[in-house]
């Protein structure tokens, strides 16, 4: 069974609450400085990505590819440790590639 978004609107949705996550690991390093690692370029790379990638979903001019997202360069660098929300970055990915999930109903 596929957990791949099946509209439009739950593919949005999924890209925001990736951002929320980011955001809030950039967060959580302004508090906890012995938690999370010192250097957070890569959330702020992977941020401005999704961030362009909804931009393009609201103005219409998202495409799906056959390819891997550019982002996913940086994804695939990391674990779940390091990107709590990496799981969520490959469900994109794979929505990307894919498509969405429209079921045969």
């Amino acid at each position: 069974m596929s957990t791949r978004p099946g509209t439009p609107e739950e593919y949005a949705s999924l890209v925001k609450q990736t951002i929320l996550e980011l955001e809030d690991i950039l967060e959580a390093a302004g508090f906890d400085f012995d938690e999370v690692e010192h250097n957070l370029g890569y959330v702020e790379v992977l941020l401005k990505e999704l961030r362009r990638m909804r931009a393009a979903m609201a103005d219409g001019s998202y495409q799906f590819g056959r390819h891997d997202l550019p982002l996913m360069r940086v994804v695939k660098k990391y674990t779940e440790k390091e990107l709590p929300c990496i799981r969520l970055l490959y469900l994109i990915n794979q929505t990307h590639r894919e498509g969405l999930d429209v079921g045969s109903d």
